[in-house]
C-alpha cells in the first residue's frame, strides 16, 4: 500500500519525508536496540520514542516511516535530522494498538 493512501485514511500527520512510497508491514516497539534488529525494509515503525536516535534506527533498518503514537512529537533535533536524512516521520494521536488495527484494515 502507498503510504499516502494510509495517511488519507488514517489522519496521520506527515512531519518529514515523503508519503510517495510503498509500505510493507509494521513493527511496534520502543526499545531502540530491539527495533534495530526487528524493523524490516519498508516497514512502518510504530513507537512513542521521539528523540534523534529514532532517525538513526530508521536509516539503519531502511524503515518506510516512523509513526510516533499517543500524540508525542519528535524533538527538534530529531525532526531536523529526519529532514536532512529524508526519513519519513508521521504523528498520530492513536495508540500503537489502534494504529496497528488501521494498518491491518487498510493493507
Amino acid at each position: 500500500m502507498l503510504l499516502k493512501e494510509l495517511i488519507e485514511k488514517s489522519g496521520f500527520e506527515l512531519l518529514s519525508g515523503t508519503a510517495d512510497k510503498e509500505i510493507n508491514g509494521c513493527y511496534i516497539g520502543d526499545l531502540l536496540s530491539l527495533a534495530m534488529s526487528k524493523v524490516q525494509k519498508d516497514n512502518l515503525w510504530i513507537t512513542i520514542q521521539s528523540n534523534i536516535n529514532i532517525v538513526a534506527v530508521a536509516s539503519l533498518t531502511e524503515a518506510g516511516a516512523i509513526v510516533i503514537c499517543e500524540g508525542f512529537s519528535p524533538d527538534e533535533n530529531a525532526l531536523k535530522k529526519a529532514i536532512e536524512e529524508e526519513i519519513t516521520i508521521l504523528k498520530s494521536e492513536h495508540s500503537a494498538f489502534e494504529i496497528a488495527k488501521i494498518i491491518i484494515n487498510n493493507m
